[in-house]
């Protein structure tokens, strides 16, 4: 701790110190500019990997007062202000609902690499989330961090995949909407509560996105990115008041985030179980795919479950590709495992980036 600065009430007064690096566990929301150094760091590290290495939800928690997240600060005092500079971070989802599963992600710096730093921040995260099998998601699936979950014991549990289609060569589905539904614009306030609830009935058998709550719902609502015209709600109409059964919501990420110019997204589109089988998922990704290509982008992308069949035969129709995955690993025996000692106490070139 730095002697001209005051203690940080968020950070736990017991720190783990060894030689070198120090690691500090905030439970809690981080101050604006720690939350400002774990976005540069996850910059640094994506301008070097080509892939992310923390997901959106991750970023959105770390300031946020009401996520039940841990956050793992590794900081190197011998360089940098203050405290030090940060050369590692991870993040734990230790979400009550989850009940024995809890969720990590894991970045470290590209010029601190191979020097056992992964492997710290894995034993820590596996320490913030006693009792419980730990998830971590391996953005990309690096070779690094395919060494890493091994070391530990930690084995493939999830694939994630990227796909993409080019919004002018994909082929123009005739995709009707089911007979007695209708799509409109959601409207921000007025249908939270009504989306959260479709949202999770369309993705029971995903909690990753099936528990998202109006507090999740209103973040991504305040984000920049968001547009109302965006986020389409198909409803049955025959019943009063129209009862949702479907939405698609759409992402348009600015220059340099994904490509050197804009590229769409679909970003979710859910289906209530009772209108699956129906084509009306087949109906909002084209909708979704024409709203974004009348905004004059060439191309979109996705990301789904490998094992959502179903979602992937609805894409894959609809001209997208796989061009990428995540891999989330996970305990084998909900256990948290010894680590296997690193060669030479070093951690493979590209580092152990995972996340989502």
């Amino acid at each position: 701790m730095h002697p001209d600065r005051p203690p940080d009430p968020t950070i736990d007064p017991l720190l783990t110190v060894v030689e070198g690096p120090v690691l500090a566990v905030v439970d809690g929301p981080l101050a604006p500019d720690v939350a400002e150094e774990v976005r540069a760091l996850a910059a640094h590290a994506e301008a070097v990997d080509g892939v992310p290495p923390l997901g959106e939800q991750t970023l959105l928690r770390l300031a946020d007062r009401e996520a039940p997240a841990h956050h793992v600060l590794l900081r190197d005092p011998s360089s940098g202000a203050g405290p030090g500079a940060l050369v590692g971070y991870a993040q734990v989802d230790r979400d009550a609902e989850a009940e024995i599963d809890a969720e990590a992600e894991i970045v470290v710096g590209p010029d601190r690499r191979r020097q056992g730093l992964g492997s710290r921040l894995l034993a820590a995260t596996h320490a913030a989330a006693p009792g419980r099998r730990l998830h971590v998601w391996a953005h990309g699936d690096l070779p690094a961090a395919r060494a890493l979950a091994a070391r530990a014991g930690m084995a493939p549990a999830h694939e994630l995949w990227r796909m993409r289609v080019d919004l002018h060569a994909r082929p123009v589905l005739a995709a009707p909407l089911p007979p007695g539904v209708a799509v409109r614009a959601a409207i921000p306030g007025r249908d939270d509560d009504a989306w959260v609830a479709l949202n999770a009935a369309a993705f029971a058998d995903h909690p990753d996105q099936g528990r998202w709550t109006v507090h999740d719902l209103r973040a991504r609502q305040a984000a920049p990115w968001f547009e109302p015209a965006g986020l389409l709600l198909a409803e049955r109409t025959a019943v009063v008041p129209p009862e949702p059964v479907g939405f698609v919501w759409t992402k348009v990420h600015p220059i340099g985030a994904l490509a050197a110019e804009p590229v769409g997204e679909l970003y979710v589109l859910g289906v209530h179980p009772s209108a699956q089988g129906t084509g009306l998922g087949r109906a909002l990704t084209e909708l979704g795919l024409r709203h974004l290509a009348d905004r004059a982008l060439t191309a979109a992308v996705l990301w789904t479950s490998a094992s959502n069949h179903r979602a992937v035969h609805t894409y894959t129709a609809a001209g997208f590709v796989r061009d990428g995955v995540d891999v989330q690993y996970a305990d084998e025996d909900g256990v948290q495992p010894a680590m296997a000692p690193e060669p030479g106490h070093r951690t493979p070139p590209r580092g152990a980036t995972m996340g989502t």
